[in-house]
């Protein structure tokens, strides 16, 4: 916004239908998916009003994150949900399979994906299956846009 850059903040949980198909360039769902009540709907707006779709969230498939549920038999805290099962504002929480199988079932086309690891992108060719990224990755981001 210093930058003189359009930003329009809004409750997505309500879906944006004061906003025409393809009105934005981006639209950024960064740590947002997971906080919202519909999911679905919120993906579906935003390749909608937008050309794309940025989509970030925390991996909770990561392997620190499984061994954490594992020998301590709670619900785990990381770096990307580092909050009691009690007081998160995540209302879900998701792994990077969980999140291929939502853009299949919603018809969503990753135009891109990106696996991070302690503030790294980690490299692609690394990723050839779905397992390892879901299993190495805390982080994921995917740009996403409408089949249609």
């Amino acid at each position: 916004m210093r930058r003189k850059i359009n930003v329009i903040q809004d409750d997505i949980d309500r879906g944006f239908a004061h906003h025409q198909d393809k009105s934005f360039d981006f639209v950024i769902l960064n740590k947002t998916l997971q906080v919202t009540k519909n999911p679905v709907l919120v993906a579906k707006e935003a390749v909608r009003v937008g050309k794309k779709a940025i989509v970030s969230f925390p991996n909770f498939a990561h392997y620190s994150t499984r061994l954490k549920l594992l020998f301590s038999g709670r619900a785990p805290k990381t770096k990307d949900l580092p909050f009691e099962w009690y007081n998160t504002p995540n209302i879900r929480v998701l792994s990077i399979k969980d999140f291929l199988y939502f853009c299949k079932e919603n018809n969503f086309l990753i135009e891109q994906e990106y696996f991070f690891t302690e503030g790294a992108i980690l490299p692609s060719f690394f990723f050839r299956q779905v397992e390892i990224a879901n299993l190495f990755s805390p982080y994921a981001l995917f740009v996403l846009k409408s089949k249609t």
